[in-house]
This record gives C-alpha cells, structure tokens and sequence, in this order.
C-alpha cells in the first residue's frame, strides 16, 4: 500500500443548473487541487450523445487542463479508438505532448462511448472498427516509434515522443490486449464491475514483459466519497446513486443535490442494477476509506487507484479528494 498511487477521472458533468462552461470550470478547479495534494494524474474521458457530459472533445480539454495545472499528468481515460484515425490520435497526442512535455497520457478503449445510432455518424457508416482495435492500437504505436524515414505516412508531432500507452477495459478482452502488448492496464469498475476479478487475474497471468513495460501495471477506477463522517458520505453518495439510477432508466439528468434517500428507494428493480454497477464504490470517513480500499487493493493486487468524485458542491466535492488522499497515504 505504501506504492499505490492515486489518481482521478474526470467527466466535466454538468451539475444541475450550471452550464457545460461551467462543468469544465469545475474540471479545471479540481484538477488544480489535486495537483496540490499530489495526485498522479487526472484522466478525462470521450463520450458522445450526452446532455450533461462535456468531455466530448477530450484531446482539446486535456489541453485546457494541462495549460491550466503545472505538474499532474493529464490524459485520456480513455480516447475510445474506434471513433478515430490511429493518425489524428498521433497528432492530436503529439501536439499536446510536445506542448506539456512528459505530463500526457494516452488511455485507449474500444467502446464508442456512445449508443449505437451516434457511433455510426462517428464512425461514417463502419461500425466494424472495433473489430479492428488491435491492428489500430499497434498502428499507433508505430507511428510514435517510427524512425524510418522512408515511410509514407508519418505522425508530425508525434514521431519519437514517448507517450505512454494505456489499454482500458471493462471486460476481460482488453485484458487480453494489455497483457499480450505488455501495456499498463486500467479497469473500469467504477460502473462495470462484474469482470473486475477476472480480468485482473487474465492481465497479470498473461502479461509478457515489452519494452514499455517490465511487470504488470495495473489501475483500477472506483468510485470514492469520502468525507469527515460516514454518515455525511453516505448523504453525499446519493448523487451518484441515482445519477446511476438516471442511465439505467435511461431518464438521465445533470448532477443533482443529494436526497434523504435514493429516488429509487422502494423500487428493487432498480436499486439490484445500481448496486450491481456501483459495487465498487467506497463511502465513507478516512479510516472507514483507508480499511476497505486497502482489502480491495491487496484482493486485486492494484497498483493504482484512480478514483470518480460525483459530488454536487464545490467545497465539498474538493473536501472528499483531500480526505481520500489523507485515507490512502502511508
């Protein structure tokens, strides 16, 4: 536990009332602080179609947000590679490398990050290209290591910078992947944890060391609310329950106040499939934080945590970054 690090991802999601501008205000402010409190890297993610998302244009809030900080790593979590040409990937990444040298992340997913009817208006008509997130990941690489100057189409920016590559996943195919490339590892089971056990063990059993990596490198994103009492973290997680209980009914609203208790309490249906998706989220005081994060750090054997924070206010939301960084340093 001394070695774990700890990391946040990041959405820019509207809160109820506030505007996309607003959201990544928000972004930018806690990145700023968890800066301050040494966390290692902030990760923003793709998504498409989302009302109260503003993270849909990644590679140019990773920008914002490294212009903004001075020394956290600011990356992808992920870039969902089948929406784009491996070659805008190595120049967008190359681009934002070569203006915040040796602080960019590149998280790769095969997912769209969307429904299906919007992956198709990405993707231009194809939606085979998923099929193809091996051969486009190993393109990718290739166009940041390319020394042959012979080559027809070359990454500029992009050629010779060593961008870290991380493969991400919420099943046990990108396990697989990361093993087989010897690439760092990063589960999603702060909404998909069901083949978080299985894909750990997949990953660290069938990783072949490479030139990117000796050993297996292995992050896992979990949600955490943590506050001065449990109780009041228990209050505080109600946002992100029903922002859950939102996407499953497919009624999804801005980030809301937390209740008294859940909108869907008294409706089991409900309340099984959120409790199937948030699984892996730890509420609570520091030591309640400190003692089960560490059984599921030891259990999964992860190297890095790499935490949500679906908070409503801004104090608060900044409070529960500082008692998770105070419950998980050693």
């Amino acid at each position: 536990m001394e070695n774990l690090k700890l990391s946040a991802l990041d959405l820019a999601t509207v809160c109820k009332g506030d505007s996309p501008k607003q959201a990544i205000e928000r972004t930018v402010e806690g990145a700023q602080y968890i800066e301050q409190l040494g966390y290692e890297r902030i990760w923003l993610a793709e998504h498409h179609n989302m009302e109260h998302i503003a993270s849909s244009a990644t590679a140019v809030l990773i920008g914002h947000v490294a212009e903004k900080t001075s020394k956290i790593r600011v990356g992808s979590g992920g870039i969902m590679l089948p929406n784009h040409s491996p070659l805008v990937v190595a120049e967008q990444f190359g681009t934002l490398e070569s203006l915040y040298p040796n602080r960019i992340d590149l998280g790769l997913g095969r997912a769209p990050g969307t429904d299906q009817v919007t992956a198709l208006a990405l993707r231009r008509n194809n939606l085979n290209t998923p099929f193809y997130f091996k051969d486009d990941v190993k393109a990718l690489l290739h166009y940041f290591e390319n020394d042959d100057p012979s080559e027809k189409v070359r990454a500029f920016p992009g050629e010779g910078l060593a961008i870290p590559l991380y493969i991400l996943g919420s099943s046990t195919d990108s396990a697989h992947l990361a093993a087989e490339l010897g690439l760092p590892y990063a589960f999603a089971a702060h909404f998909a944890p069901a083949m978080l056990a299985q894909a750990a063990a997949i990953y660290k059993e069938e990783f072949k060391p490479s030139s990117y990596l000796a050993k297996p490198y292995f992050i896992s994103c979990v949600n955490i609310v943590a506050a001065e009492t449990t109780a009041e973290a228990d209050y505080l997680a109600t946002s992100l329950f029903n922002m859950f209980a939102g996407i499953i009914t497919n009624f999804r609203k801005p980030l809301s106040p937390p209740t008294e208790k859940v909108i869907y309490d008294g409706i089991p249906e409900i309340e099984r499939a959120v409790h199937s998706m948030t699984s892996c989220t730890f509420t609570g005081d520091t030591n309640k934080i400190r003692e089960e994060v560490e059984i599921f750090v030891r259990t999964y054997e992860v190297d890095e945590i790499m935490t949500t924070n679906y908070i409503f206010d801004r104090q608060t939301r900044l409070d529960s970054f500082r008692y998770t960084k105070e419950a998980l340093s050693y």
